[in-house]
């Protein structure tokens, strides 16, 4: 049985320890106590998983004739994937084709069940598979809920990023999802025995997770770990589980810097750089896929977004992923631990 509250000042739902009077917010960081809320009904994480979208939003039930049905929120494999175009701005990008192709690839090939891929896109009829700030973080709080041993989890976003945040469709009116914040609810809670893969697809992400260490290549070709621990001592790692994170420019890599990078970020360079090397079979080790990643993306084109849009939509059409593109952009690789990159095989 579990028991849940809802945070006095954010309306986040939250799940109580057991024998715990109080809990922590992950999200705004009030304290929410039962003497200060009425705890909710008690009743089963999974009949409660079956209606918890429409609850969340102040119903309780579907509309007439809504359908309202996540994935099951138990499962050996499960995916939350992100893809945001910002349709109609100057800022629009391809996310939603992005989304699309990841979702392709690991139903296809690391055979995780339809059922327990949640996708988020502006394409999505479902009003609750927007990807606004709140359904964001309804989302995760799915896919990481009821997480245990043996369970393999992917966290996909396609879409901006500024530094240290990633920007939901509605970011201007509702803010942005801070990387301290991901690291609470992605990273913190993995048990022993759980992995995380995440997929960034956006500007200044290499650190997104905010995971204690990263990789980079050094001077003499190697990968090599650094830690990038804060110095205040907090622990930026998880409970015993497993995280590891891929993405596709620095922290420090900006838009402004390059007219290219822009361009490329904008069409996809990460998303399909990573597949491209898994479905070439160049994703024996994680070492591997970095080393693709990098060939790929640095393998020069001239009409770089036209043809990384047009290789998204052969993948998704086809199957296969056709030729590389590239630009000047340093994949990054970011984990709870180090571990050896070119021994290390890469499975999710």
């Amino acid at each position: 049985m579990v028991k849940f509250v809802e945070c006095t000042n954010c309306h986040t739902t939250l799940q109580l320890p057991s024998g715990a009077q109080s809990i922590r917010c992950a999200i705004c960081c009030a304290t929410v106590s039962t003497d200060t809320i009425e705890l909710r009904k008690t009743f089963r994480l999974k009949s409660y998983m079956n209606n918890y979208f429409p609850m969340l939003h102040g119903r309780a039930s579907p509309t007439a004739g809504q359908k309202i049905q996540p994935p099951p929120a138990f499962g050996r494999k499960r995916a939350l994937i992100i893809g945001i175009t910002y349709k109609n701005t100057k800022d629009e990008l391809q996310g939603c084709i992005n989304a699309k192709c990841m979702k392709f690839l690991l139903v296809n090939r690391f055979k995780f069940p339809q059922e327990a891929v949640l996708m988020l896109t502006e394409e999505e009829r479902d009003p609750h598979r927007i990807p606004t700030i709140r359904n964001i973080r309804y989302a995760i709080y799915w896919l990481m809920q009821g997480v245990k041993a043996g369970d393999s989890l992917v966290f996909h976003f396609s879409g901006h990023g500024l530094h240290e945040t990633l920007c939901p469709l509605d970011y201007e009116k509702k803010g942005m999802i801070v990387d301290d914040e991901l690291n609470a609810t992605l990273v913190r809670p993995l048990p022993r025995g759980a992995k995380l893969h995440a997929i960034i697809d956006a500007c200044h992400s290499g650190t997104m997770l905010d995971l204690p260490y990263l990789c980079r290549m050094d001077r003499t070709g190697q990968y090599v770990w650094e830690d990038h621990r804060p110095r205040s001592g907090a622990w930026k790692g998880t409970s015993g589980g497993e995280a590891i994170s891929f993405s596709g420019c620095d922290d420090h890599q900006k838009s402004a810097d390059t007219d290219s990078l822009a361009k490329v970020m904008s069409t996809g360079a990460m998303p399909f750089s990573f597949i491209q090397a898994i479905e070439r079979g160049q994703g024996t080790t994680y070492g591997s896929i970095l080393n693709a990643i990098r060939s790929s993306i640095r393998n020069s084109d001239s009409d770089l977004g036209s043809k990384i849009a047009s290789s998204l939509l052969t993948m998704l059409t086809t199957g296969r992923s056709s030729s590389g593109f590239g630009m000047r952009q340093e994949p990054q690789l970011t984990a709870d631990k180090p571990f050896d990159v070119y021994t290390k095989k890469f499975s999710i």
